[in-house]
């Protein structure tokens, strides 16, 4: 898990690169091109089932995972990678909430203590000012929302389906967002901002050869992150093996610091330990 959240701590940091040129429905279509032949290798090698036992469920769970990555991605352009990372490990507080809240399940003293520590280390990594309020710094916490609910039913819909077909779902997901965006921009252009903050709403662009390799590099990176962590978790217990993706709010940061000068403050180092704190008690005390 550590290795995996290693290789996803350093890809992520490159989005900034061709965030400068393409846009993010190009990125999750050509990146989809990319990664769907990859995960069916993944089945070859005897990883589980492409096919899933209830279609809908798979169908749904993708749909969520899709909303959350395309939320996560559009944040990682738009600020620094510690932010968008805490923005989306807000994600176990999420699934409390809705467990509590929607499902109707009983929390503990514990979890609910976790539930303050963690919203308060998101405070501190994103640090919005009341007085001059961003809308960009709630992306991530959206991106966190949407991955809540695609957990919530991978345990609750899709308990029996392989692996590999739930990834696979998510690739295809991805690159079906990514054809409907660029159809959606194609036929209805807008104006666009050069550099990274044309993310979102930029069309097709082609050549794309300055982009080409970080988008090679992030599909081959987040597929080989996957398989490590598939293994993880087929090799530990789940409960324990899970506080180790925390491991990925200190590998980004600290990529993003050595390669690219990218500062991180006193208080959001703060805040990335409230919350990896947060979610080691949310995971600990989970049966």
């Amino acid at each position: 898990m550590v290795c995996a959240m290693a290789i996803i701590g350093v890809i992520d940091n490159f989005v900034t690169r061709l965030a400068a040129e393409i846009g993010l429905w190009q990125f999750h279509f050509i990146r989809a091109l990319i990664t769907v032949p990859l995960a069916v290798g993944l089945s070859w090698l005897g990883l589980g089932r492409l096919r899933p036992r209830r279609l809908w469920a798979v169908v749904v769970r993708s749909a969520l995972i899709t909303a959350a990555m395309l939320f996560y991605f559009s944040a990682l352009a738009l600020m620094s990678i510690a932010q968008a990372l805490a923005g989306l490990f807000t994600s176990p507080i999420f699934i409390l909430l809705i467990s509590a809240l929607a499902l109707r399940q009983r929390i503990g003293p514990w979890r609910i203590l976790a539930v303050a520590v963690g919203f308060a280390g998101t405070l501190f990594v994103l640090q919005p000012d009341p007085s001059d309020f961003d809308i960009r710094v709630l992306i991530p916490v959206a991106g966190g929302f949407f991955y809540a609910l695609g957990a919530i039913s991978t345990r609750s819909l899709c308990a029996g389906e392989s692996t590999v077909s739930m990834l696979l779902g998510s690739l295809v997901g991805l690159g079906l967002a990514g054809i409907a965006g660029l159809v959606v921009l194609g036929l209805f252009p807008v104006d666009t901002v050069a550099g990274p903050a044309g993310f979102v709403s930029r069309g097709w662009i082609w050549p794309m050869w300055q982009s080409f390799p970080w988008v090679v590099l992030q599909a081959v990176g987040s597929v080989a992150g996957v398989f490590l962590i598939i293994r993880a978790y087929q090799l530990g217990e789940p409960s324990y093996v899970s506080v180790f993706e925390y491991s990925v709010m200190i590998f980004g940061p600290l990529f993003a610091w050595v390669a690219f000068g990218q500062q991180v403050t006193y208080w959001q180092i703060v805040g990335v330990a409230l919350i990896a704190v947060a979610g080691g008690i949310i995971a600990l005390r989970s049966k």
